[in-house]
């Protein structure tokens, strides 16, 4: 077996002094190359890289030919394509369509080192290179591009990416398990186009494949008339039934009903049905057809969602013009152990060497965190995670994430004692999981925490409060912050975690996510209400007081989700300057492939609940001036909304609203720019006043600097300010 190399080779030189004449596996990625784990290219190089392959990197190329593609001479495997940590498209757009400033994952920020689609080039122009080759697709934009999905560039339902691309198959969600099986059987002369049976992949068959003779489909190609669903049997029914009998003419009893040899017990029912439902693929809606009928695009995704539960869910097909995409069913969740060893594996944690003294926004705020867990079960219809990593938690061991803290500690250049996050996609997701394993299995909920938390969930946080104290006690270590979305209605089910919480790891402030204070939006968001919040604030207010500490919550808001109504943002507004909350970058929602909230932007229906021509309709803003209302309501405290404000105002009856009392959301008149300005720097505290005492953004008493993500559920809006747990993929 090759010894591992510090980096893997990014150039022909590398390869040389490694004593290559050859790579077996090809990764092209649209980020820099940053020997991390929190960073795709690196985790999917490295565990190959284990298993015995040879690795190369190519980092994003030059696309306007196939030249770059050639760096590395043609892999003896495949080419492994991702576009990045991120979908490039939310990568290089803000919700408003205009090209970013910066690109977090790039040297310097350069925001035009990627294309458009990138996934989806760079698969073409390595296939130009070398016609021959196979080429394998994945990471989050293969994930959230696998089906036909509606994309809010181009305002229209665009392809899966497989037919696009010409991708041999496409690897979706934790894919290590199928990673390392897909090489291994291609390194032993195995076609990839033969490869059909391992979870988590899709790829292309002729219309009507199936696996088997003996595999059944379920038609859901119509509203109307779905593909009939075996129910689930009751998991606590305990006795069989008895077999019915019935009467003739005369009176006399019949015979019974022939009865089975021996009744099956639930267990065997269960085992039986799961067999079914195991040889049994879902045909979804036509591309041809949805992309042309919002309706059944709703449906589509309502479908889609139902059969995420690794558990349960059955395969997918969905017909491309006289080609199908079929869907194997998601990968099952890594166990603790297998989580272990990805993240143990020898990086070098740091970019590579080429990149010299350029700073990359991304690895700055990455360089110092710890990602502890996988997945989340909120189930937020805004949010990608749960397309891609899915609802089951999955967590790392205590001694895996020490052992890393030790590592940045020893080697992370720069380290002055502070771990600057120790979460995930979710803070306090860290080994919550269903109390039931078969229960869990047999799930079809979207979210383990909406309308409720589930009965079935557990909500001890004990687990990670130890770890949390064990961290702590590491010599070396001077503080470990929390940084990550924090779900608040599973905190509040543990008072002594908020108290650990707040005491030890908040760095004055603490990011959490109501997203609205109205029922509407929050509905279709499958969020809780402000209850929680409010229960939320209490503890957290307590505890800063028993601390002795000045610490301020910083709640994130979307404005324009669909559901949303104007009154709805006047009163969140009303909210806000009630709490006298002054928001400072705030960002509307923004559509992203697949999500369920996307859908009901497209469609205007909501997919929450059975779709029909006539179900509910869902009120979606669209239009950019009432988008930009919207927006302007979470700052109606900057003199550069009022015109909006009172326009919109004016047109919804709430003159009451204008004037210069306490009363009043804005003013009847806007000062001249000059004074405006010297308003907004009285108004809300400047930046370096507050760095000065917490090192970050500080509000003054009684108000909060808030800074919304630029995309609704994963990127801030500046990315040299991107937080560790943002760019894992998500908020709470």
């Amino acid at each position: 077996m090759v010894k591992p190399a510090r980096f893997l080779p990014m150039s022909k030189a590398e390869m040389d002094a490694l004593g290559w004449d050859s790579c077996d596996v090809i990764l092209v990625t649209g980020d820099a190359y940053i020997d991390h784990p929190s960073f795709g290219m690196a985790l999917v190089g490295r565990l190959l890289e284990a298993q015995g392959f040879r690795v190369g990197i190519i980092s994003q190329p030059d696309w306007l030919s196939a030249d770059a593609f050639r760096a590395l001479g043609k892999p003896n495997l495949y080419f492994g394509i991702t576009a990045g940590n991120m979908d490039s498209m939310v990568n290089r757009y803000t919700s408003e369509r205009k090209i970013r400033s910066e690109d977090a994952y790039t040297p310097n920020g350069d925001p035009h080192k990627r294309p458009d689609r990138a996934l989806v080039v760079y698969a073409q122009r390595a296939r130009e290179a070398y016609p021959d080759s196979q080429i394998v697709i994945g990471s989050i934009e293969a994930s959230l591009r696998r089906i036909a999905h509606y994309d809010y560039w181009s305002d229209k339902v665009r392809r899966s990416v497989l037919p696009d691309s010409k991708a041999d198959i496409l690897l979706f969600g934790n894919a290590e398990r199928a990673l390392v099986e897909l090489t291994h059987r291609v390194a032993a002369g195995e076609s990839i186009k033969a490869i059909r049976d391992l979870r988590g992949t899709a790829f292309m068959v002729p219309s009507g494949w199936k696996p088997a003779a003996d595999w059944s489909e379920a038609n859901s190609t119509r509203v109307d008339t779905p593909g009939r669903i075996e129910p689930h049997p009751d998991p606590y029914e305990m006795k069989s039934k008895e077999v019915a009998t019935c009467a003739t003419d005369s009176g006399n009893a019949a015979a019974p009903v022939a009865k089975p040899v021996s009744i099956l017990s639930r267990e065997e029912r269960q085992a039986a049905l799961q067999e079914q439902r195991e040889k049994t693929v879902v045909r979804l809606p036509s591309y041809d057809v949805i992309k042309d009928d919002p309706v059944l695009y709703a449906h589509a995704s309502r479908v889609f969602h139902l059969e995420s539960n690794p558990g349960n869910a059955r395969a997918l097909v969905q017909a491309h013009g006289e080609r199908d995409v079929w869907l194997n069913p998601p990968p099952l969740p890594l166990a603790m152990d297998e989580m272990d060893g990805v993240y143990d594996m020898p990086y070098a944690r740091a970019p590579h060497p080429s990149y010299g003294k350029a700073a990359i926004p991304a690895w700055e705020m990455i360089r110092f965190s710890v990602n502890i867990m996988r997945g989340c079960f909120g189930g937020c219809t805004f949010c990608s995670i749960t397309e891609h990593e899915g609802r089951i938690i999955q967590s790392r061991s205590e001694p895996s994430i020490l052992r890393e803290i030790e590592l940045i500690r020893d080697k992370t250049k720069g380290f002055t004692g502070t771990i600057s996050d120790l979460g995930g996609p979710t803070a306090n997701m860290y080994r919550l999981a269903c109390k039931d394993k078969k229960i869990e299995q047999s799930c079809r909920r979207l979210s383990c925490v909406y309308p409720s938390i589930c009965s079935n969930l557990g909500t001890d946080h004990s687990k990670l409060i130890q770890l949390y104290r064990k961290a702590r006690a590491i010599p070396g270590i001077k503080k470990i912050l929390v940084s990550s979305g924090l779900r608040y209605d599973l905190a509040v089910r543990s008072p002594e975690y908020v108290k650990e919480l707040v005491t030890h790891h908040v760095g004055g402030l603490l990011k959490i996510a109501p997203e609205h204070s109205e029922a509407g939006p929050l509905s279709k968001m499958m969020k809780p209400g402000m209850g929680a919040y409010d229960q939320f604030k209490e503890l957290f207010d307590r505890y800063s007081k028993e601390a002795g500490k000045e610490q301020y919550l910083i709640p994130y808001f979307i404005a324009a989700h669909p559901g949303t109504t104007d009154e709805d943002m006047l009163n969140l507004a009303l909210w806000l300057k009630k709490n006298n909350f002054r928001l400072d970058q705030v960002q509307n929602f923004m559509p992203t492939p697949m999500a369920l909230a996307t859908a009901m932007y497209h469609s205007r229906k909501n997919p929450l609940h059975k779709v029909t021509a006539d179900s509910e309709a869902v009120e979606t803003v669209r239009t950019g001036k009432i988008r930009r209302l919207h927006k302007a309501f979470l700052r109606y405290h900057d003199p550069e909304n009022w015109e909006i404000l009172r326009e919109g105002l004016l047109r919804m009856g709430r003159g009451d609203l204008i004037g210069s009392s306490e009363r009043h959301l804005v003013p009847r008149h806007t000062p001249s720019a000059s004074l405006a300005a010297v308003e907004r720097r009285k108004e809300t505290p400047g930046p370096d006043k507050l760095a000065k005492k917490f090192g970050q953004n500080k509000p003054r008493p009684g108000a909060a600097v808030v800074r919304t993500p630029a995309r609704a559920s994963t990127r801030p809006s500046n990315p040299r300010k991107l937080t560790a747990q943002a760019l894992r993929g998500g908020r709470k």
